[in-house]
């Protein structure tokens, strides 16, 4: 299987890796002082099972990589428009495109009653819906700890990765099994979903609670989470944020906000929110945060936790110039 990885910075590095380990023919699109390492000397991952080394065709322009079996987009929300404007070369007859992305998604009303309703905000103009597609799109979300510590190094060391994915409209497919397939050969879990929108907000659960608090206390969850009166805030956040999905026909089940805090106090892993503001990069706010709350308000849903915690840290983006309204 021929699979390119688009954005393979941190999360895409850690992919594109397993993919490799598994058999598949794997190319990255990159960019800066990481592309150039990897064109140079590969592509290299710290993981919980060892050292993954592989070396991928990689280029920042996708016309050097040519058509595929399957794209996986593993940018931030922000990257959308570029990948729009880029990624057709890669666009075979046949070529699945799987956005493993973190918050609400472009897709999330298609193949559901809601068909038609468009989330300008998280696709301006439908320039991703225009250049890609409905048809082709698989929904994912990721769950791994990694971070680039240096260009073409990657570090994965958290025991739990997985790559969970799902079709629109909840088909068992092929190509969605096949994709699965070839993440779960690498070692990293690959899980296909009958419903990839029950995925999307338990996922979201974890950006909500976590990342505005980490990002206002610039700190790790283990950190930020050990303060008492911090960690009550999560957990409001986190109960919030499963009455909003619930409201919406997705609750999350299996766990308790407690549970959920108590699992991040133990993460020494700096939120990828708080990474972008680290490093000057566009934030997420609008599909990890403002869609969400946006949501909320639709259901009737009372969110004070959440609508505190976002509007300081949208003033912190703006303030910044990483985020524009």
């Amino acid at each position: 299987m021929r699979v390119c990885v688009y954005g393979a910075g941190a999360i895409g590095g850690h992919i594109a890796a397993r993919l490799a380990k598994g058999g598949a023919e794997v190319s990255v699109v990159a960019r800066g002082a990481h592309l150039r390492a990897i064109q140079a000397s590969g592509l290299s991952v710290a993981a919980n099972d060892g050292t993954l080394h592989c070396r991928p065709s990689a280029s920042d322009d996708p016309a050097a990589l040519g058509p595929q079996d399957a794209v996986i987009v593993t940018t931030k929300a922000p990257a959308l428009p570029s990948v729009a404007a880029g990624i057709a070369p890669l666009l075979g007859p046949e070529t699945t495109v799987a956005f493993v992305m973190n918050g609400i998604p472009w897709w999330y009303f298609d193949r559901t009653p809601q068909e038609g309703r468009r989330l300008p905000a998280l696709d301006p103009g439908d320039a991703v819906r225009d250049a890609v597609g409905v048809a082709r799109t698989l929904g994912g979300v990721v769950y791994s700890s990694a971070t680039v510590t240096r260009p073409g190094h990657v570090e994965a060391l958290a025991p739990d990765n997985r790559v969970i994915l799902g079709e629109l409209d909840g088909a068992m497919t092929p190509r969605l099994r096949a994709l699965a397939g070839a993440i779960e050969a690498g070692g990293m879990g690959g899980i296909a979903v009958p419903d990839i929108r029950d995925a999307v907000w338990a996922k979201l659960l974890g950006n909500m609670m976590n990342g505005p608090l980490c990002l206002l206390a610039r700190s790790s969850m283990r950190d930020t989470l050990s303060v008492p009166a911090v960690r009550e805030a999560a957990i409001a956040a986190a109960r919030e944020v499963m009455a909003i999905a619930a409201a919406h026909g997705h609750p999350i089940t299996g766990q308790t906000p407690e549970d959920r805090i108590a699992r991040s106090s133990r993460i020494p892993h700096r939120p990828s929110i708080l990474q972008d503001l680290d490093q000057g990069r566009a934030m997420e706010i609008d599909a990890l945060f403002a869609v969400p709350l946006q949501l909320a308000r639709e259901a009737g849903v009372p969110t004070p936790v959440l609508d505190l915690s976002v509007a300081l840290v949208t003033r912190a983006a703006i303030e910044a110039g990483l985020h524009r309204v």
